[in-house]
């Protein structure tokens, strides 16, 4: 590959709150090393899909270095013992810099989740990757800044076997956008009158759905980044395309039972990770759960959400 330029230096990391797997590190102490910094946050599904890669590069390439800035996107992704029990429950095994107050990715002059910074022995930022894939390209550059340093690498590339969470999204089946619950960066909501802000209101579902529109029926309250449920019973529907739905939910009191239905049946064969195959499902802490994974022909579908309990907080769904 051709010899990838420089992109400016790496900041101090300083700013970071805390440090999880690791003492605090300095850019002195990285001084002379090949580090490669990947920032996420434990909800987005685009950076497990990453994390097999970046995990495989750790273990495949002993002088390098990985750095992991988690930098919250929701507000449940602030508490400190969140993100030690999803490092631990998804296996980040290397340094991981809490950056709850966003000083790290300031100083990165960052914007995405996932990203990667790849950075040279001389602490110059050499490479960057914003997103999901192109990871040969990526590992190749880790392998020209070794050699640069001294340290060449022969053999084949990391083998990763992605699986369940991590398993590569279908994209060729891929056409439902990522769409966000609260009135911030809510979308295509198509309850009848709209979302109200800040307040209980009972919301009704549509006769029909277009492909990529949602609506919540029940009693919620539409909050800045999420929606809660104020009574039992409610429900979400989505129309989507895709193989995968994900929601990333949490409760704002004790566990809360739901139900999934795919186009008014149980899912059966088409059940996510966290669901069974009748549709049956807990949010016991605030995370991504995986409701559908679908086995081919992928077509247009409704997944609809019933929460038996009351206290459901929606975020976000994703697809894959």
């Amino acid at each position: 590959m051709e010899r990838v330029r420089t992109e400016g230096r790496m900041p101090e990391l300083d700013g970071a709150t805390g440090w999880i797997n690791s003492p605090p590190l300095t850019r002195s102490a990285l001084r002379g090393k090949v580090v490669v910094f990947e920032f996420w946050t434990y909800s987005c599904i685009n950076w497990r899909r990453q994390l097999p890669y970046v995990r495989a590069w750790a273990e495949r390439y002993p002088e390098l270095v990985v750095i992991g800035v988690h930098t919250p996107e929701f507000g449940f992704e602030h508490d400190r013992e969140g993100i030690e029990r999803a490092a631990l429950a998804m296996n980040v095994p290397y340094p991981i810099a809490i950056d709850s107050n966003y000083a790290v990715w300031q100083a990165f002059g960052n914007n995405y989740w996932p990203a990667l910074y790849f950075v040279d022995t001389q602490g110059r930022i050499r490479h960057h990757q914003f997103g999901e894939g192109d990871y040969e390209t990526a590992e190749m550059t880790i392998r020209q800044l070794l050699a640069e340093a001294g340290r060449p690498v022969d053999g084949e590339l990391a083998t990763v076997d992605p699986r369940g969470f991590e398993a590569q999204p279908e994209l060729r089946s891929l056409l439902t956008p990522e769409t966000y619950v609260g009135y911030a960066r809510g979308e295509r909501f198509a309850s009848p009158g709209g979302a109200l802000p800040d307040a209980p209101n009972v919301y009704l579902k549509p006769p029909q759905l277009r492909l990529a529109g949602w609506a919540l029926a029940g009693t919620w309250k539409i909050r800045r980044e999420s929606a809660v449920l104020g009574e039992p019973g409610g429900r979400v529907v989505f129309r989507f395309h895709a193989r995968d739905v994900h929601l990333v939910m949490g409760t704002s009191g004790t566990k809360v039972r739901f139900r999934v239905r795919l186009d008014g049946h149980a899912p059966d064969a088409a059940h996510g990770l966290d669901v069974d195959a009748q549709g049956n499902g807990t949010i016991t802490e605030p995370r991504l759960y995986q409701l559908i994974r679908q086995p081919a022909p992928v077509r247009d579908r409704d997944v609809e959400i019933e929460f038996l309990d009351v206290g459901a907080e929606l975020f976000s769904f994703t697809f894959g």
